[in-house]
């Protein structure tokens, strides 16, 4: 039985991502912590707390597509990690019959997996990836089992290169303002 009602819920990884108090009143965060098993943990449980008629997800990436800076709306996600070839095609998890993607309204495609990407990898490019990140495949999918919709923002934060780590560390922070801004628009 869900504690209480809410329209928006925000998932997010990390608190040095979004910050509580930057949030508008009335909106609820929960922080899953890293990795799609997090993730997964996190959302089923705020699901059941909080009984969302929305899930936002934001937060941070690193951008495949060399174009794009800023803030993202992701229409697609899909699982760059999931690799079980011969079995299933790459991205498909075998002998499952749930979706191997998840879409939402939004321009751009998420690549969710459970490492932080440091080089290039020619297959994120085939399947027109944009973006990679370590949660939204999970939260999109948990949103699905449960028929609540979801959106995703990410904040590029580095090149998914060998400087990933310290270019995140460097901006993991610099997306909030971007996000509330966003935010406001949809609340109004």
């Amino acid at each position: 039985m869900a504690d209480m009602k809410t329209n928006y819920l925000i998932i997010t990884a990390l608190e040095s991502e979004l910050k509580r108090s930057a949030l508008p009143l009335g909106v609820d965060i929960v922080y899953s912590g890293i990795g799609k098993i997090n993730a997964t943990i996190a959302s089923i449980k705020a699901i059941h707390q909080y009984a969302p008629q929305h899930i936002i997800n934001f937060g941070t990436a690193g951008k495949v597509n060399s174009q794009l800076h800023g803030l993202l709306d992701i229409a697609k996600v899909i699982q760059r990690d999931m690799n079980t070839e011969p079995l299933a095609p790459r991205g498909q998890t075998p002998f499952c019959n749930k979706p191997s993607q998840y879409l939402s309204f939004g321009k751009y495609v998420c690549g969710t997996g459970d490492s932080f990407v440091t080089s290039h990898d020619p297959w994120l490019q085939s399947q027109g990836v944009d973006v990679v990140d370590m949660e939204l495949f999970a939260i999109a999918a948990t949103a699905h089992q449960h028929d609540i919709p979801w959106q995703a923002l990410k904040y590029i934060t580095d090149d998914a290169n060998e400087n990933s780590a310290n270019d995140w560390q460097d901006k993991v922070n610099q997306g909030q303002d971007l996000f509330i801004d966003r935010l406001k628009q949809l609340l109004s």
